[in-house]
């Protein structure tokens, strides 16, 4: 609500409890999106005879079917005509459309061929990827302990294809694929339910062509294997968007060091399916790779943990630093200082489109 005066005073902080009440809302989401991510593997053989591309394709046209009821409901539209105004910004919506369908498509057919524990590597792998992808092609540099862990990844992935015979790519192409995406994505800087939309439009005319064609063949399963099944193929839009729903109730809420924690749950959750579920080999050169992923996220996490901490001493520090003003000075800048509707209507234009 719009404060009648510009000398309204500011808001203090709620004392009943309410921001505390947020942030179990939001780690509460938070963890949902992340288990939901994870248990998804339990879903996609539900869906056989169903190949790969098919469930890939009827989840593309479900998502964009799904996501047009949330914009409707929420009335957010604006983003879409600023979308289309910017050709660049749309080609790289279209790269992200482009890698996320290589990323799901490999990961539906990973599940579906008792390749879980190996999908599940991919994601442990992807920070270390995406770390990588930094100093590579946005030139950052990396603290020591960042590098032994970027060198312990890669000390992992070469046990690991010892182990198997061959390099692991389906983890590689998994990480590399979602570490792409999140670059791009953060190129975009679109909304999770608008980012969605964007992607899944561009993805809906090929996925349906795919599946008229599937049905020209004589090849696809939907209408054909009984209703229970043409509704789970259905049930993949929501499969797709829930979690992001949730996950962006959780990233407004939460900090981001939960929210890097929080990710660890997803492959976890694969990784204990693929044995005890699914009932995948791990042999003792799997388990050797696997023992390194995991000590370098934690060399990762502990740089984090001990890097925030710097920064918020140094940040107290310098606070603490800055002369104090004098009580009658404090209080003829509070009088002095513009109200908020004085500070809306002088601050400069946010160029980013508002959604």
């Amino acid at each position: 609500m719009k404060p009648s005066s510009s000398t309204t005073p500011a808001p203090s902080v709620p004392e009943d409890g309410t921001g505390a009440l947020s942030g179990r809302a939001g780690l509460f989401n938070g963890i949902a999106a992340y288990s939901m991510w994870g248990l998804v593997p339990l879903f996609w053989p539900l869906l056989k005879p169903a190949g790969a591309g098919e469930i890939l394709a009827h989840r593309m046209v479900w998502s964009l079917a799904v996501v047009g009821v949330a914009l409707l409901v929420l009335r957010r539209w604006n983003w879409a005509a600023e979308l289309i105004r910017r050709p660049a910004r749309l080609g790289l919506v279209t790269v992200a459309a482009a890698v996320i369908t290589v990323n799901w498509g490999l990961y539906i057919w990973s599940v579906n061929n008792n390749h879980v524990v190996e999908a599940s590597l991919g994601y442990f792998i992807n920070p270390l990827v995406t770390i990588a992808m930094g100093v590579l092609l946005l030139k950052e540099r990396l603290r020591p302990v960042q590098w032994a862990a970027v060198g312990t990844g890669l000390a992992a992935v070469l046990v690991l294809a010892f182990g198997y015979g061959q390099p692991p790519w389906i983890s590689l192409v998994l990480a590399f694929s979602f570490a792409t995406y999140g670059l791009v994505k953060k190129k975009v800087n679109l909304g999770g339910v608008e980012s969605l939309a964007a992607e899944t439009a561009i993805q809906f005319l090929p996925a349906l062509g795919f599946l008229l064609w599937l049905g020209s063949r004589g090849e696809a399963t939907f209408g054909t294997e009984g209703g229970g099944h043409a509704v789970l193929l259905a049930l993949t839009g929501v499969v797709t968007a829930v979690p992001l729903v949730c996950f962006g109730a959780a990233a407004i809420r939460v900090p981001l060091s939960t929210l890097g924690l929080l990710q660890y749950l997803a492959p976890v959750f694969q990784f204990v399916l693929g044995i005890l579920y699914f009932k995948e080999e791990m042999p003792p050169e799997r388990w050797a790779g696997f023992g390194l992923v995991w000590l370098a996220l934690a060399l990762l996490t502990w740089d984090a943990f001990r890097t925030a901490h710097r920064n918020r001493a140094r940040a107290a520090e310098l606070a603490a630093q800055l002369p104090k003003p004098a009580p009658d000075e404090a209080a003829a800048s509070v009088e002095a200082a513009p109200g908020p509707e004085t500070v809306a209507a002088t601050a400069p234009e946010d160029p980013a489109p508002r959604s």
